[in-house]
């Protein structure tokens, strides 16, 4: 009687443990979810420091351009003149799948986007911070359609064959 009593103690941790974990992942995705769709309007409303304010001391900024890898330093000198100007980017969510790892401070996602360059993918990480989610490093790319890669290939290949030779002659 004594094991059927300690198994059932057993079986009920396992269970509520799980649902705990369920929910904890639940919340952070619905946390993470309004933490991405702030920073977005932040860009919308050129609000520089609450843009800034939602990303991570050490947070990186991959841009479109094969030359826009930016730390959160240049990416902010950057960024500046287009929020002082009151019109910095505008990113309307279309799609996004929020991924988190319970026992880890850290949340992947990707998301498809409506902007004024078409749709565009972003994807990144956030880490959990003491003062909430935050994103931690970010990446933005143009969704190019696959019957138009030849066309596209074609239009940037001076610049490509250009930053390649470039990047190839730098010592590593």
């Amino acid at each position: 009687m004594k094991n059927i009593i300690v198994l059932l103690c057993f079986m009920v941790t396992i269970i509520c443990n799980s649902q705990t974990d369920s929910t904890s992942i639940t919340d952070a995705k619905q946390n993470i979810n309004r933490v991405l769709e702030q920073w977005h309007k932040a860009a919308a409303d050129a609000s520089f420091d609450s843009y800034f304010g939602l990303m991570t001391e050490d947070a990186i900024f991959i841009g479109t351009d094969a030359t826009e890898n930016w730390d959160l330093k240049s990416f902010k000198a950057f960024s500046k003149p287009y929020f002082d100007k009151g019109k910095a980017w505008s990113f309307s969510t279309l799609e996004r799948n929020i991924f988190v790892k319970p026992e880890t401070n850290f949340a992947w996602f990707d998301e498809l986007l409506d902007t004024q360059m078409g749709i565009c993918r972003g994807s990144g990480v956030l880490a959990k911070t003491t003062k909430g989610w935050k994103v931690k490093h970010y990446v933005l790319s143009i969704a190019i359609p696959n019957e138009n890669v030849k066309e596209i290939t074609a239009l940037k290949k001076a610049f490509d064959t250009n930053l390649m030779k470039e990047l190839r002659s730098k010592p590593n």
